[in-house]
Parts: structure tokens; sequence; C-alpha cells
């Protein structure tokens, strides 16, 4: 199997766990004998001695983009509640970005690669079809976002929606869903993985989408003012 190329975009999502695996190097080699499921990311190391970002990391930190754009919606509905002034523009962007890396990449990642193969294994079937299920209706809900006329009581529901289901659904595979697939999925065939959703990342946004994406979100967080992380530490 050939080893993942190394890109430059990459190096930039990955700069902390280089840190984390130059700083724990020897912690990382000890687990990859332990046999444990945390030891397996021993194997996940490039010929130039980095630490890769494995598929479960790479959906995770996806679920981090999806994160800040439900607290761009949580402000917006709070907004259209106070009748406060919001431009319905950033919440159409929002929306686009929903549709384009998270409905139409991270979900279809979920449904192509990790859905079907803990069905085959019979593991977590049931929470694999109300994981999907969620995902037609989050489809449906972003489509009515964006034909939503205007900052009123009906577009509020809807960003309130949206949020109260991805919230639990995003945390539900964070804790389940990806453990059990990493557990059916076997070193080799994660690594494998992990290639293939490197590949078809550049592909589609190109080499720097993921930060292209994230320095997005932060354009819709301070247009609300809410790209301060300090202001969310209570008093």
């Amino acid at each position: 199997m050939r080893e993942a190329p190394v890109h430059r975009a990459v190096h930039v999502r990955r700069e902390f766990l280089r840190a984390v695996a130059s700083a724990s190097g020897c912690a990382l080699a000890a687990c990859a004998t332990s046999g444990t499921t945390r030891g397996d990311r021993a194997d996940t190391t490039s010929e130039h001695g980095e630490a890769e970002v494995t598929p479960g990391e790479d959906l995770m930190q996806e679920h981090g983009v999806l994160e800040r754009i439900l607290l761009v919606y949580d402000e917006a509905a709070r907004r259209i509640d106070s009748k406060e002034q919001l431009d319905p523009g950033v919440i159409a962007r929002a929306a686009r970005i929903i549709r384009r890396f998270v409905e139409d990449y991270h979900e279809k990642h979920e449904e192509q690669f990790v859905f079907p193969r803990l069905k085959k294994a019979r593991r977590e079937v049931e929470l694999v079809a109300i994981l999907l299920s969620q995902h037609h209706r989050g489809r449906e809900l972003t489509d009515e976002i964006l034909r939503a006329g205007g900052a009123t009581p009906e577009l509020a529901l809807l960003l309130r929606s949206f949020s109260r289901m991805y919230r639990p659904h995003a945390a539900r595979e964070d804790t389940v869903l990806f453990p059990a697939f990493r557990r059916i999925v076997g070193r080799a065939g994660y690594r494998e993985l992990g290639e293939q959703f490197e590949e078809k990342e550049h592909a589609l946004f190109g080499e720097h989408g993921f930060e292209n994406t994230v320095a997005e979100v932060a354009e819709l967080e301070a247009a609300l003012g809410i790209g301060d992380l300090a202001k969310f530490t209570p008093a």
C-alpha cells in the first residue's frame, strides 16, 4: 500500500497532531503493542515521522465545522426572536456550507464508507438507520432554510429544528458510531480509508479545502458578533 501524500494544506490541519506525536512518541509506541483500540493510532504515522489524521478524526473535525455553523444558526434564531437586525444573506451562506461541506461531502462519506460496513457487520444497525433518516431530514430542512424569505419566525423555527437534531446526532456518532466502526474495519483498512478520504477532499475542495471552509465559517461568526471565543466564558 502506498503512503498517503503529504500535502501542504494538510500540514496546517495536522499541526497539533504532529506536536502530540513528538511529545508522546514513546507512549504511542508502548500502546501499539498493547492491542488496545487507542494503540492502533501508532499505525497512522507517515514515512516522514508525522502523525496522520485517521478517518474518525477527520469526521470528528468536520463535526467541529458543523457545530460552529449551529452556533451561527442559534444566534440568528435569537436575533429573529428579539427582533434584532439580521442579514438573511449570512444564513443563506451558512446553509450553503452545510449543503456543500456537511451534506454533500461529510455525510456522503458516512453513507458510502461507514454505514454499510456497520450494517454488514450487524453492529449499531438501529443507530445507523436513525442517523440515515436524519441525514435525509437534514437535507429537507436545508432546502427549506434556503427557500425561506427574510428573517421570519418560520426561519427561526427551521434553524432551531436543524440544531436540535444535529447536536445529538453528531454526539452519538462521535461517541458510539465511530468507535464501533474503528473496531470492525481493522488497521490496514482504516489506514487505506484515510487515504481515500484525503484524496476525495482534495479532489472536491482543493488542497486548502478544510482550512478555507473553516475561514468562511469564521467570517459568518464575525458578521454576527460571535467570533470571539472569550465572550462565551460565563462571568
